[in-house]
């Protein structure tokens, strides 16, 4: 394959609620391993869209040569059949319309290459060791999330296409496929667009493109490049602003000493004129002189401090802001030191070995695992929200769980109501503020969460389950790093080192399993729960 730049011309793009979100867009993404970032909410996946022709701008143009595909992000559960989750759907159906007798040339031209794009899929289904007896035309929500995106992919690979734009490709994953997908993207040959925040698969892309509100910005090399680029941008933007303020504080300096100098003048100019014996109409003169003299370094004073204070303004606008949680946290040095405790207990599906567990203030554990061996079920059993098929679970304090569904943020309604609703006796104003740290400001906390990309419904979600009252004193979080943005990362890495109460958290990330400072470990594999030493 030898595909060609894909090219965005003067291109605008309006949202449906009438808000521009890109305006004379220019720029050309040459076929190279190219890892797309950007703060949630900037417009990547809708970017992508557009490249793969699935939108069209409002005003510009999208060029581009040869067949591209894209991999959205998969919803969790996943709506439709396998096939429809692989991307194949449509040519599949042409494919058993042909085999009946169809010679309508739409199906021919349907299908193109793709004559042998079933066993092709069921060869990476193999490889991947899916369940023996998955079929196209079976519900994609059999799959657990990692399955999901393992399906997703396997879309992608058979798909011959000569681009592929994969939205965040590596969520859900286990280590074991995470290796799997690094290893095909480093074998594609075709071009290839990344949207990820995940900092170790953009550390195996060629350069780094970034989107944000001046436009998209590309900076050589991989992940580590760009971080260092980066940061060498904030110093210098910082260094640049402290500059800026410095002129400013000078320039108010000098017209206050200006004016100074002026009024010493005209009081000397009025003690002189009553000593003096000139005529009145020449001392009216002088003074006219003097006032059109003053009036006009007034204004040149003026025209230096507006500049200084455009530059300070311009300065202030080049350094990036990144985003705090400040969260209500639960007090984690009261209530019971057993907070939850399990016996033999198996789970509904996924691993059969029961299990004895007991969760103490202050632990923090990493659960590990394959895809589809049971880990969701585990948070979600262990929460209430699925029964045992054996054994018993008792709790001895509130808990919370954010789970990949995002159960308590969805439909129409707002990011606020759902805050409000787990915290009904919390100050409003107090919630918003909390959730402006989050980088979810007063119009976005309002809309529909259904309205919201995945990162700002995963703060949103987020913001509900730790401004919940009661406070938890343990948090169930699986795969809470998921289409969070990089800063948004960074603050949740902080938040779990900072939380005081207990932690089980379900994650393939190895920076937030690091940034979780797990004391245990509990794994899970085809030989049962296994219990090991912390990272």
């Amino acid at each position: 394959m030898t595909p060609h730049s894909l090219t965005l011309d003067r291109v605008s793009y309006r949202l449906a609620d009438g808000r521009p979100l890109f305006s004379d867009l220019s720029f050309s993404f040459e076929p190279l391993a190219t890892g797309l970032v950007g703060a949630n909410g900037a417009g990547k996946s809708v970017l992508a869209r557009l490249l793969a022709g699935r939108l069209s701008p409002d005003s510009g143009q999208v060029r581009g040569s040869g067949r591209v595909f894209l991999l959205p992000t998969p919803g969790y559960p996943p709506p439709g059949t396998v096939a429809e989750l692989a991307g194949v759907g449509d040519v599949l159906d042409a494919l058993k319309r042909i085999e009946a007798g169809s010679v309508d040339e739409a199906d021919f031209a349907c299908v193109g290459e793709q004559w042998d794009v079933r066993e092709r899929l069921q060869r990476h289904w193999q490889a991947l060791h899916l369940p023996d007896d998955l079929g196209p035309a079976q519900p994609a929500a059999r799959l657990s999330g990692g399955q999901a995106m393992q399906v997703a992919l396997s879309g992608a690979w058979a798909s011959g296409a000569d681009w592929l734009i994969l939205d965040e490709p590596s969520n859900h994953l286990d280590a074991r496929h995470r290796q799997q997908l690094y290893e095909q993207l480093r074998q594609w040959r075709g071009g290839l667009l990344v949207i990820s925040h995940d900092r170790e698969l953009l550390g195996h892309m060629q350069q780094i493109v970034e989107l944000d509100a001046r436009g998209l910005r590309r900076y050589g090399g991989p992940w580590q490049h760009y971080a260092a680029a980066r940061e060498a941008e904030r110093e210098a933007a910082a260094a640049q602003l402290d500059h800026a303020r410095a002129q400013h504080r000078q320039q108010q300096r000098n017209a206050r000493e200006q004016h100074e100098r002026q009024q010493q003048r005209e009081a000397r100019g009025n003690r002189d004129a009553k000593q003096a014996n000139q005529a009145p109409i020449l001392l009216g003169r002088q003074k006219q002189r003097a006032e059109a003299s003053h009036g006009r370094a007034q204004q040149v004073q003026a025209e230096r401090l507006h500049a200084s204070a455009e530059q300070v303004r311009v300065a202030a606008s080049a350094v990036q802001q990144v985003p705090e949680l400040a969260l209500l946290a639960g007090d984690g040095e009261r209530g019971s030191a057993r907070l939850l405790q399990a016996q033999d207990l198996v789970l509904p599906h996924g691993c059969d070995a029961p299990l004895q567990l007991e969760i103490l203030r202050g632990q923090r554990i990493a659960v590990m695992g394959d895809n589809g061996s049971g880990k969701s079920t585990l948070l979600r059993v262990l929460a209430g929200q699925l029964p045992v098929r054996e054994g018993s679970v008792q709790r001895h304090a509130p808990l919370a769980l954010l789970d990949q569904q995002l159960l308590g943020l969805a439909g129409e309604r707002s990011i606020l109501d759902s805050v409000q609703a787990a915290n009904p006796t919390a100050d409003p104003g107090e919630l918003r503020t909390r959730l402006a740290l989050l980088g979810l400001d007063a119009q976005r906390i309002q809309r529909a969460a259904h309205s919201l990309s995945d990162g700002e419904r995963v703060k949103g979600a987020l913001a509900s389950v730790l401004y919940a009252d009661p406070a938890p004193q343990l948090l169930l979080l699986d795969e809470p790093g998921n289409a969070l943005d990089l800063g948004a990362l960074q603050a949740l890495e902080d938040l779990l080192a900072a939380w005081p109460g207990a932690l089980m958290m379900v994650s393939h990330d190895p920076h937030l399993l690091r940034a979780l400072r797990p004391t245990q470990v509990l794994q899970v594999s085809a030989n049962g729960w296994q219990w090991r030493d912390a990272l």
